[in-house]
Protein backbone atom coordinates (compact mmCIF):
# COMPACT_ATOMS: atom_id res chain seq x y z
CA UNK A 1 0.00 0.00 0.00
CA UNK A 2 1.54 3.34 -1.01
CA UNK A 3 2.08 6.03 1.60
CA UNK A 4 -0.38 8.91 1.53
CA UNK A 5 2.38 11.37 2.41
CA UNK A 6 6.13 11.22 2.82
CA UNK A 7 8.00 12.46 5.88
CA UNK A 8 11.64 12.26 6.74
CA UNK A 9 12.52 10.44 9.97
CA UNK A 10 12.93 13.74 11.88
CA UNK A 11 9.60 15.23 10.78
CA UNK A 12 6.40 14.65 12.69
CA UNK A 13 2.79 14.99 11.59
CA UNK A 14 0.33 16.73 13.87
CA UNK A 15 -2.95 14.87 14.39
CA UNK A 16 -6.16 15.50 16.29
CA UNK A 17 -6.84 12.89 18.98
CA UNK A 18 -10.24 12.55 20.58
CA UNK A 19 -9.85 10.84 23.93
CA UNK A 20 -11.94 10.20 27.00
CA UNK A 21 -11.07 12.67 29.78
CA UNK A 22 -10.27 9.85 32.24
CA UNK A 23 -7.77 8.35 29.82
CA UNK A 24 -6.24 11.76 29.20
CA UNK A 25 -5.80 12.37 32.93
CA UNK A 26 -4.20 8.94 33.37
CA UNK A 27 -1.85 9.64 30.43
CA UNK A 28 -0.93 13.06 31.84
CA UNK A 29 -0.11 11.54 35.22
CA UNK A 30 1.92 8.71 33.66
CA UNK A 31 3.81 11.23 31.51
CA UNK A 32 4.57 13.43 34.52
CA UNK A 33 5.77 10.40 36.49
CA UNK A 34 8.26 9.64 33.70
CA UNK A 35 9.23 13.31 33.09
CA UNK A 36 7.73 13.34 29.58
CA UNK A 37 5.20 15.56 27.88
CA UNK A 38 1.79 13.99 27.30
CA UNK A 39 2.47 13.98 23.57
CA UNK A 40 5.80 12.20 24.05
CA UNK A 41 4.15 9.66 26.35
CA UNK A 42 1.50 8.86 23.74
CA UNK A 43 4.22 8.46 21.10
CA UNK A 44 6.21 6.20 23.45
CA UNK A 45 3.16 3.99 24.08
CA UNK A 46 2.40 3.78 20.34
CA UNK A 47 6.03 2.90 19.53
CA UNK A 48 6.03 0.08 22.08
CA UNK A 49 2.66 -1.29 20.90
CA UNK A 50 3.73 -1.17 17.23
CA UNK A 51 7.04 -2.91 17.96
CA UNK A 52 5.29 -5.59 20.03
CA UNK A 53 2.87 -6.22 17.15
CA UNK A 54 5.77 -6.45 14.70
CA UNK A 55 4.50 -3.51 12.69
CA UNK A 56 7.27 -0.99 13.34
CA UNK A 57 11.03 -1.13 13.42
CA UNK A 58 12.22 1.93 15.25
CA UNK A 59 15.60 2.76 16.74
CA UNK A 60 15.37 0.05 19.43
CA UNK A 61 14.81 -2.64 16.79
CA UNK A 62 17.64 -1.29 14.63
CA UNK A 63 19.91 -1.44 17.67
CA UNK A 64 18.99 -5.10 18.27
CA UNK A 65 19.79 -5.99 14.66
CA UNK A 66 23.21 -4.32 14.92
CA UNK A 67 23.98 -6.29 18.14
CA UNK A 68 22.94 -9.59 16.52
CA UNK A 69 25.27 -8.95 13.55
CA UNK A 70 28.22 -8.47 15.93
CA UNK A 71 27.68 -11.86 17.62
Amino acid sequence: MPALYTLSMSEKKAILLRIDIRKLRALEKWAADEFRSTSSQIEFILDEALRKAGRYKGSKEAGKEEEEEKV
